[in-house]
C-alpha cells in the first residue's frame, strides 16, 4: 500500500456509522449553528494568528485563506502562521498574536507567563498522529506496537543500566527485525536500515505522539520521560513542522516519522496501524479518533490529553488542537472578530468536518478535511462556555444573541 486511500475511510466510516452518532454530534444537534451567518460591522475586518502546524490543512479550508469559507462569509481575513505550537504559546503569551493555536496545552507557568492575562484553550477538532513510512517492498500496511515504535525510536542510543528491562535492551534498527516481522511478514527479506523522522521545531504534534509513547510504553517513560512539545530525542533525521517530516519520509527510502493524517493524505504516504490498548491494531480515521474522546470527562478548562484510550476501535496516538485566546480582550473590535470566528469553528465547522466524509473525489481540496474528526458534542459544550466567557469591557464578545444559546 503507497498511500491512504481516501475511499478506506470513507469504508471506516460507514461501518461505523451508529459509533458516529454516539461519538459526535451531527448538524441538527449542535447548539448554535448557523448563528454567525455573515458579515458583523462591529469585528475587525483582519486577524493574525499562529502555531500549529497539524490543523493547518483544515484551518487553510476554514478561515486561512482568501478563498476560505469564513472569509466568504464574514470578509474577515486572517493571516495564520503555522510555524509549531511552540511558536503560537510564545507569540500569545508575548500579545505578538490575536490568537495562538497548539495541538499541546500551555503548562501552567506557561499560563503564568502570559502578559495578557488568563488564556482559554478553545479546541477545533480532533486529529490523529500517523506513523507514515517509505518502505519500497512492503505491500500491506505496516503494523506498529508501542513497544516497537519506541524501540524504533530509540535507535541504537544506549540506554543507561539502572533498571532492569535495560538488562535485555536490544536495539530495533533494521526493518527485518524479529520484533517487526512478527506482525509483518512482509519485512522478512527488507535487510534495510530504519531511519527515524521527527519534529525539529516545538510541536503540540510531537506533544501527543511522545505522550502516547509514555502512557504506553515504560521503557520511554523512564529513559525520555514525559509528552512534551520538545523533548531531547535519542536519535532520528529532523524535519520542520509537518510538511517538513512529510517530505524527508517522502524523500529518503526505509524511513518512518510521525505527522497528522491529513499531510499523509496530502502526500499519498501510507500510515502504519498501531495497536492500541485493548491489542487491536487500528487504522486512523474519523471514527477511530472520534472514539478516543468518547467517554472521557473533559474538565472545564478543556487542557487534557486523550492518548491511549480505551475501546476496541480507539486510535491511540489522539488528540485535540487548540485555539488559544485570552479572556479578556483589549481591542474590542477584535475580540468580537476572534469570539465569532471561534463560534464557527466549533459549531458550523464541525459540520464542515463530518461532511468531509462524503467526499469521493480525492482531488477535491475538501478531501483532506476528512483527516480530522470533528468534536464530541460534551466538548462543544464546554467550548461554547469558553467562547462566551471571552470579554470585551464589561461585555461579552460575542453578540447577545449567540451568548444566550449558551448553555
Amino acid at each position: 500500500m503507497r498511500k491512504i486511500r481516501l475511499l478506506s475511510i470513507i469504508l471506516a466510516l460507514a461501518l461505523f456509522a451508529g459509533t458516529f452518532n454516539a461519538i459526535y454530534a451531527q448538524g441538527d444537534q449542535i447548539p448554535g449553528v448557523g448563528l454567525v451567518n455573515g458579515p458583523d460591522d462591529t469585528e475587525a475586518k483582519a486577524l493574525n494568528g499562529g502555531g500549529a502546524s497539524f490543523p493547518r490543512p483544515l484551518y487553510d479550508l476554514w478561515f486561512a485563506t482568501p478563498g476560505s469559507a469564513y472569509t466568504k462569509l464574514t470578509g474577515v481575513t486572517v493571516s495564520y502562521q503555522p510555524q509549531g505550537s511552540g511558536f503560537g504559546i510564545s507569540n500569545i503569551q508575548n500579545e505578538t498574536l490575536d490568537f495562538g493555536a497548539s495541538d499541546g496545552f500551555m503548562t501552567d507557568k506557561q499560563l503564568e507567563d502570559a502578559k495578557g492575562g488568563k488564556v482559554l484553550h478553545i479546541p477545533m477538532v480532533l486529529g490523529g498522529v500517523v506513523l507514515s513510512y517509505n518502505i519500497p517492498e512492503l505491500t500491506e500496511p505496516l503494523k506498529l506496537t508501542a513497544e516497537n515504535i519506541a524501540q524504533i525510536y530509540f535507535g541504537d542510543f544506549a540506554p543507561t543500566a539502572d533498571k532492569a528491562w535495560y538488562t535485555d535492551f536490544k536495539p530495533l534498527i533494521k526493518w527485518n527485525d524479529e520484533r517487526l516481522v512478527a506482525n509483518n511478514p512482509g519485512l522478512a527479506n527488507v535487510d534495510k536500515l530504519i531511519t527515524p523522522v521527527r519534529r525539529a521545531d516545538s510541536s503540540g504534534t510531537t506533544n501527543i505522539f511522545t505522550s502516547y509513547l509514555e502512557s504506553a510504553s515504560k521503557e520511554w517513560a523512564e529513559q525520555v520521560g514525559p509528552g512534551a512539545n520538545s523533548i531531547r530525542w535519542p536519535q532520528g533525521l529532523a524535519g520542520r513542522q509537518n510538511p517538513g517530516v512529510a517530505a524527508a519520509i517522502t524523500q529518503n527510502e526505509y524511513s518512518i516519522g510521525y505527522i497528522e493524517v491529513s499531510y499523509a493524505i496530502a502526500q499519498n504516504l501510507p500510515a502504519a496501524l498501531v495497536q492500541n490498548k485493548a491489542g487491536k491494531f487500528v487504522e486512523a480515521t474519523q471514527a477511530s479518533v472520534s472514539a478516543a474522546a468518547a467517554g472521557v470527562a473533559l474538565p472545564d478548562d478543556l487542557r487534557i490529553k486523550i492518548v491511549n484510550g480505551d475501546g476496541d476501535e480507539t486510535y491511540p496516538i489522539s488528540g485535540f488542537t487548540w485555539l488559544l485566546v485570552y479572556e479578556n480582550q483589549k481591542d474590542a473590535a477584535k475580540g468580537r472578530a476572534i469570539a465569532r470566528l471561534a463560534w464557527w469553528n466549533v459549531t458550523d465547522g464541525q459540520v464542515f468536518v463530518s461532511e468531509s466524509s462524503k467526499i469521493t473525489d480525492k482531488a477535491d481540496p475538501k478531501a483532506v478535511a476528512a483527516g480530522y474528526a470533528p468534536l464530541p458534542l460534551p466538548a462543544i459544550e464546554k467550548a461554547q462556555k469558553l467562547i462566551a466567557s471571552i470579554k470585551c469591557g464589561d461585555a461579552a464578545c460575542l453578540p447577545a444573541d449567540i451568548v444566550a444559546t449558551v448553555k
